[in-house]
């Protein structure tokens, strides 16, 4: 019968194996520990059942007060992005009138008009002001909801607070600024304000005042839809309410319950009013109600009973865990240091064998800590022409004879290289203070004994190009007549004393105290009053000086420095810099003399067309005398007719002697003298020369200035003869590409312009020409080149060379339409006079007024 039992399967058997395994550990436990198991598996259980109870609550929740959240958020936001277009659109109608009002396109009454338009249509805005820019209140108009106290009467003048400061705000930044004062009484609402800047070309002409009610934008602004689910304020930066009306506090009592819940709230700032006005939504209710808090107040007490349970275990395994550590922190801290630490040690017995290395050493030698750790000497890190000596270190470091600065050796790494290092000897004492053998501690000294080589010679380098520079330098103390150092130009200038340096320093006017004479000032610093600090990060201060007893001109350079005592010194570089002095002084001559041979160039070149300009009031005058001498003889001539053509014969005479002065003036200038310019009078006369140049040539002439140009430093004849020079060109080129008269003309244009955030004003002269070839370009501003063949290639040359002495740029550039060129435009620009230098020049200018003789 048993032989025909069925055999148990394989799974079964699998699973079988785990139930008998527990059944035998089980039983070989004894009853002690079988209670202990026995008592920890309920305490197991319910602590698992507490967990799940309390994350499933606490998920729950948090699930629930993360969709509440971010409900509040998303229609706090939307609300946010719509009080904002609501602001920007108000923000952009401001800036229209604003823009309007700079261009002079509106009048006070239309300002008016717009204004009462714009409030009457949005219900936010409740007042509209135009200010000048001297804060002077020129138009407003205010919505009849506003208080009387708070209406701004045309006339009036800012008063000083948040208006003006934010009037300033504008005027200084240039662009649109939110700001919101302090309300004027305790029964109006404050007003959040608006201030768009007017701008008349470049000139800041006032503001354009818009004034918000918040509770308008507050209620006309937000979405009813969240103005229904939350409570919906606006506050200021210190967490005021500006607007609405925030939900009751709740009471004190109740706050400390935790089964009522705070009201959700989120705010953000409004843009582009910025943190000074911040959006807030409070929920009116919330989800998490008795139901949740009898969870919570049931997984409170299950936690309760389970506490005492388990502060017996917690009490063991504290004391123990402690323990263990505190014993893995210390252990792991002296690893730590072992293996962070740069310094190579090494411990040997007291029969010279290794007994430790750290991590430092074995990355020195290349040796692992496995191969050194028991090894007598020699060691394998030993050169092996330095046994010996190494030998007998080693001996006199196990007989104690170590020396306390420490002594320097050459170590062999595993590749075959050599170190310089430093060894440190020290006896090694256990804790029962007994001397177990010696700590020794490696430092590889290879790069600072390279540094300490290369400082060195770069010390012997530096003294030697010291002393070979063609220039002076000495450097001496401040309050003191000792030399420091004097390389060997300056001793051969000025010898070995201090005179030189003191001379060199007062004469380029670099002193930076008046005297050393301190006498009865105990208590005072020598050096009071020099600024000590920046000292040695200040530039350098240049100046050129003449020395009658050397008979050279010096360029003398000056910086303070701390000597190598720690004193506070100066050195001086003075550069002979006569040859230099003498060459400039020769090319000013001879820039000079080229600029006056190129205007009487150009005025021989237009002397036809001058004598032709003269012809027409000399024969006039000859007309009217011939008449007038006629109808004497004959008694025909009355006393108003002799006054009239005598009125018509002098008109004549003047044009002629005007003619002759602007050529004299022209041609007679003979140095440079730069002084503030009147753009439109400069280019008057210009013109004016250049006008009978271009009628020879049948040559139309336009020009066109902007209006209200600020005034340039420069010398008038020499940018006048630049502008002469462009038309005279433009002229011939025309002539020389048989032009019809439908295309005969140079056109004059002088227009403001910003060229690398540089205000500047732009000269371009633009013919009609045959334009230039591309390797005519390249070289157009060459001296000597030429493309005329009676030319001399200096014209434009010195035309350049005027316009960069003034800080100014030349380009030319050809004119196309489509493939074909139709002209070409040579342009410059100078840089408009600063405010110290125009108050300098319309002083002199006062007392020096231009004349032409």
């Amino acid at each position: 019968m048993d032989s025909q039992l069925p055999a148990p399967s394989p799974a079964a058997s699998v699973v079988a194996a785990p139930a008998r395994w527990w059944r035998k550990w089980w039983r070989g436990l004894s009853p002690t520990r079988q209670d202990r198991f026995a008592a920890l598996a309920p305490l197991a259980a319910v602590l698992m059942f507490l967990t799940a109870i309390v994350a499933a609550f606490w998920y729950l929740r948090a699930e629930e007060a993360d969709r509440e959240q971010e409900a509040l958020r998303r229609d706090v936001e939307y609300a946010q992005q719509r009080v904002r277009l609501r602001l920007l659109e108000r923000q952009e109608q401001l800036m229209r009138i604003a823009r309007d009002l700079s261009n002079q396109e509106l009048e006070r009454a239309e300002f008016v008009s717009r204004a009462e338009a714009l409030i009457s249509q949005y219900p936010e805005l409740q007042a509209i002001s135009w200010i000048d820019e001297r804060r002077r209140i020129r138009a407003s108009h205010g919505a009849p909801t506003l208080a009387s106290s708070e209406l701004r009467i045309a006339g009036e003048v800012l008063k000083p607070g948040d208006t003006a400061d934010t009037f300033g705000l504008a005027r200084d930044l240039q662009q649109p600024v939110y700001a919101q004062p302090a309300a004027t009484s305790g029964n109006t609402a404050p007003l959040l304000q608006l201030q768009v800047p007017l701008n008349n070309q470049g000139k800041f002409s006032g503001v354009v005042l818009g004034e918000y009610s918040l509770d308008s934008l507050l209620r006309y602004g937000t979405p009813t839809e969240v103005l229904a689910r939350y409570a919906v304020t606006l506050l200021d930066g210190k967490n005021q309410v500006l607007a609405g009306t925030p939900l009751a506090p709740r009471h004190k009592a109740t706050q400390l319950l935790p089964w009522t819940p705070k009201a959700n709230a989120y705010e953000v700032p409004v843009s582009p009013v910025g943190n000074g006005l911040v959006l807030r939504a409070q929920a009116y209710r919330t989800s998490l109600g008795v139901v949740g808090s009898g969870l919570f107040w049931l997984v409170g007490a299950l936690s309760a009973m389970t506490a005492w349970m388990l502060i017996a275990t917690w009490r063991h395994t504290r004391r123990r865990m402690q323990a263990q550590q505190a014993l893995v922190a210390e252990t792991n801290f002296r690893r730590a240091m072992e293996n962070s630490i740069l310094t190579g040690m090494r411990a040997l017995d007291l029969e010279g064998r290794i007994t430790y290395v750290n991590a430092a050493f074995c990355q020195m030698t290349g040796w692992s800590e496995a191969e050194l750790v028991g090894l007598k000497a020699p060691f394998p890190y030993w050169p092996e022409s330095d046994h010996e000596a190494l030998h007998a270190k080693l001996r006199d470091e196990l007989s104690g004879k170590t020396i306390h600065g420490g002594f320097q050796v050459r170590v062999r790494r595993k590749s075959g290289t050599l170190f310089d290092a430093r060894l440190y000897v020290s006896p090694l004492i256990d804790a029962y203070g007994q001397q177990t053998g010696w700590m020794t501690s490696m430092t590889d000294i290879t790069e600072p004994n390279r540094i300490r080589e290369q400082l060195s010679a770069s010390h012997e380098r530096f003294t030697i190009v010291l002393e070979s520079l063609d220039a002076s330098v000495s450097v001496a103390p401040l309050g003191s007549e000792e030399l420091l150092f004097a390389n060997k130009l300056y001793r051969q200038w000025f010898g070995s004393q201090t005179t030189g340096h003191l001379q060199l320093v007062a004469q380029a006017g670099v002193v930076p105290v008046a005297g050393t004479d301190h006498s009865g000032m105990d208590d005072e610093d020598g050096l009071m009053g020099l600024p000590t600090d920046p000292l040695t990060s200040a530039r350098t201060e240049n100046a050129e000086i003449y020395l009658p007893d050397l008979g050279k001109w010096l360029e003398v350079r000056s910086r303070y420095l701390n000597w190598v005592d720690g004193r506070l010194a100066q050195m001086v570089i003075a550069t002979d810099i006569t040859p230099r002095r003498l060459a400039e002084e020769q090319a000013e001559r001879q820039a000079e003399r080229a600029q006056s041979v190129s205007r009487l160039i150009t005025m021989g070149e237009m002397a036809s067309s001058v004598a032709h300009e003269l012809n027409q009031p000399l024969t006039a005058i000859n007309n009217y005398c011939s008449g007038m001498v006629s109808r004497i003889q004959s008694g025909q001539l009355t006393e108003e007719a002799l006054l009239a053509a005598l009125q018509k014969t002098a008109h004549q005479a003047q044009r002629a002697g005007q003619i002759i002065q602007r050529i004299r003036a022209f041609v007679k200038k003979s140095e440079p003298n730069r002084t503030l310019a009147d753009v439109h009078s400069m280019v008057n006369e210009a013109v004016e020369l250049a006008d009978i140049e271009l009628r020879r040539h049948n040559v139309r002439l336009t020009h066109y200035v902007a209006a209200r140009l600020p005034p340039v430093m420069a010398d008038t004849i020499l940018i006048e003869q630049v502008l002469v020079n462009l038309m005279k060109n433009g002229a011939e080129s025309i002539q020389h590409a048989g032009r019809p008269a439908s295309r005969r003309s140079v056109e004059l244009r002088v227009v403001p312009k910003q060229i690398e955030e540089h205000q500047v004003v732009e000269f371009s002269v633009q013919d009609t020409g045959k334009g230039l070839a591309p390797e005519v370009l390249e070289r157009l501003f060459e001296a000597f080149f030429s493309t005329k063949s009676e030319g001399m290639g200096m014209g434009l040359n010195l035309c350049r060379s005027i316009v960069e002495s003034h800080q100014g740029r030349m380009q030319a550039e050809n004119i196309y339409n489509g493939p074909e060129v139709v002209g070409c435009r040579f342009s410059f620009w100078l840089p408009l006079a600063k405010p110290a230098e125009a108050t300098t020049n319309s002083i002199a200018n006062e007392h020096n007024p231009r004349t032409v003789a």
